[in-house]
């Protein structure tokens, strides 16, 4: 067993060495797509291969706002996916600070010709990343010229969160980034005390034509039912700040090596097991929602679809989401993770790769990790490798496939 534990830690290295800046870098995410399927082969997996998927490309350039009133100083931002560029002189405004879309609308006639910047609270990731979503949508409506959204991060260490963002069609489209929580703050204190801000901001992103990715994809074929499938997947598109360790190489690398494990025991359940390492999920779900639209004309073969990307740290257990009788079983198969103090089960699949398949009632599973951490580095140079922890990782692996093993070799499918 150390000697698997040591190849599991050397592959998950060398997976991230190639994850790094692979959202914009288009050539770097597919060479990391190629490294993986040359890695899937070499661990003897079946059908390995990539599945060609059309996918937006964003390049983000170089960017920078600094606030000329009060006082010169550089804010620390980063444009969100999609954005559009400033002017090449950039753009330099009046700053008006807002802490909702409501106070926006109330305060609709001050916005007009303004960079508006919202220094919305974290309440939680569903709820808070609404401001990363339509910020640059709700202000253009009354008359901005661009948009500074506070990170969607419950900590912070001056460090912005980046993330993907798309106009709504019909509406002007005008730049749009995220800063630092300590900036969106001190501007925020500034303009409650009544002190005129103004910001020069400049941004070269670019939105060029479409290029063609792959989803990465592995098989262990089934040996009595191989055309049932049970999926495992994680994404293998990461930002380009930070490496992508934890959002999302933990998840494509436990999917990758519940495959493997089961290979080199060399256990065939009965069914087949089926890695997906997405590819453009950071730009909405482009990969998955492709492969959904190829392959939903087996859906009925599709026993469980498995998704890990909120985390890799610590299990605590699995989601899984399906009805009362396939709920009774999952529950059944998550007392098995007793030994490794997970067998906490919670009604969720989490995961929106997955969610095309939980939609039209497919049963779904997640990770459940101690997570709690995981918006201090989301989307920011933070998601390195430091955050990681190998024994956890050991661990979630485990679990991963544990869950999806034991699924797979039933004499049934689960029942939906």
């Amino acid at each position: 067993m150390a000697q698997l534990r040591d190849k599991l830690m050397t592959d998950w290295q060398h997976l991230l060495t190639h994850l790094v800046t692979g959202l914009l870098d288009q050539k770097n995410l597919e060479n990391a797509i190629d490294y993986m399927l040359n890695e899937l082969k070499a661990d003897g997996l079946e059908n390995v291969h990539g599945e060609d998927v059309q996918v937006p490309h964003w390049v983000r350039g170089n960017e920078s706002a600094t606030m000329l009133e009060p006082r010169v100083y550089d804010i620390a931002l980063l444009a969100l996916g999609a954005s559009v560029a400033t002017p090449k002189e950039g753009i330099k405004a009046e700053v008006l600070v807002v802490q909702s879309f409501d106070e926006l609308h109330n305060r609709s006639t001050e916005a007009k010709g303004k960079i508006v910047v919202f220094d919305q609270g974290y309440v939680s990731y569903p709820v808070s990343v609404a401001y990363r979503d339509y910020a640059a949508e709700e202000a253009a409506n009354v008359g901005a010229v661009a948009t500074l959204v506070r990170s969607i991060a419950s900590f912070s260490i001056h460090s912005p969160h980046t993330g993907w963002q798309d106009y709504k069609k019909g509406i002007r489209k005008i730049p749009t980034a995220c800063i630092a929580v300590e900036d969106a703050e001190m501007l925020s204190r500034m303009a409650k005390r009544g002190t005129k801000i103004v910001i020069h901001l400049k941004m070269d992103s670019q939105n060029l034509p479409p290029v063609t990715s792959r989803n990465t994809v592995a098989e262990v074929i089934g040996s009595k039912y191989p055309e049932q499938v049970v999926l495992v997947s994680g994404h293998l598109d990461s930002w380009d700040v930070g490496q992508g360790a934890m959002d999302d190489g933990g998840g494509a690398f436990i999917s990758w090596q519940a495959l493997s494990v089961i290979h080199q025991l060399g256990l065939r359940p009965k069914r087949t097991m089926r890695a997906v390492l997405w590819t453009a999920e950071e730009e909405g779900l482009v990969g998955s929602s492709q492969y959904y639209d190829a392959h939903k004309v087996n859906i009925s073969n599709y026993d469980l679809v498995m998704e890990s990307d909120m985390g890799t740290f610590t299990p605590t257990g699995m989601g899984f989401l399906g009805n009362e009788q396939a709920t009774a079983i999952a529950q059944e198969v998550i007392k098995l993770l007793a030994p490794i103090n997970a067998t906490t089960h919670k009604p969720t699949a989490e995961g929106g790769d997955i969610s095309f398949w939980v939609k039209n009632n497919v049963p779904g599973g997640s990770l459940l990790n101690q997570n709690d951490r995981y918006f201090w580095f989301h989307h920011s140079d933070g998601d390195t490798m430091s955050v990681q922890d190998p024994h956890a990782m050991d661990l979630c692996a485990a679990a991963w496939t544990v869950f999806s093993y034991v699924i797979a070799d039933m004499c049934d499918m689960l029942p939906r």
